[in-house]
Parts: C-alpha cells; structure tokens; sequence
C-alpha cells in the first residue's frame, strides 16, 4: 500500500519513502526495501495552494472581483488626476513662454525700426 502512494507521490508526513537496500545487489536476491525518511519535506507552517476555484464560494468570488475592480478604478482615477494636473501645469508652461517670446518678439521689432532708420538714408 506505501508502495502505491509511493508512485503516485502522496506520501503523508507520517509515512516514509522507500529505497532499495544496497544488500539485494551483492547477494542477487529480490531487492528488498529498506526504510528511511523522505529527503523532500516542506517545512511546517507552508500549506500548498489549490486552484482558487476550490476555496472560494461564487459569491466569495463575486466579492473579490467587485473589490479587484473598485481598486482598478480608483488607481484609474488617481492616474487621470495626476495626468490632468500636469497638463495643466505643462500648459501653463507654454503659456508663460509664449508671453515671453510675445516680450522678446516686440524688443526686437522696434530693435529693428530703430535701425531701419538710423541706416536708411534720410531724404529730406
């Protein structure tokens, strides 16, 4: 019966695995077995996960999906808000650049009448 768990690979932490005794080579016997304790055990306290169909009810999972979305949703809007708030602040960048340029622009202009008419030859 061990042997059956042993190939389907449910041994319970009570039980143990067997290994062939290195004594059936030297005589040729049948190979007996000889017991010793599993080499793989999970250490206490960790429990192996099931697929998450078996542990919830319908309604367990409903609620799951209802919390996931709202979660979704807030990140969502937090995002947009960060978003909104640096397009305003990026155009209000641009803004005051444009003013800026609009200042330098007229200094130029009138720059450049200025020298219009001290180069051109006045004709009186």
């Amino acid at each position: 019966m061990n042997r059956t768990r042993e190939l389907s690979g449910q041994l319970s932490d009570e039980e143990t695995e067997l290994a062939p005794s290195h004594m059936a080579a030297a005589t040729g016997d049948m190979p007996t077995y000889q017991i010793r304790a599993p080499t793989a055990a999970l250490p206490q306290g960790v429990v192996m996960a099931a697929s998450p169909g078996s542990l919830h009810s319908p309604q367990q999972l409903a609620e799951e999906a209802t919390r996931k979305r709202e979660l979704r949703l807030m990140k969502n809007r937090e995002a947009a808000k960060e978003c909104r708030r640096r397009k305003k602040e990026y155009v209000k960048c641009l803004e005051s650049r444009v003013a800026m340029l609009e200042v330098q622009n007229k200094k130029l202009v009138e720059e450049l009448e200025t020298l219009k008419d001290i180069c051109s030859p006045k004709t009186d």
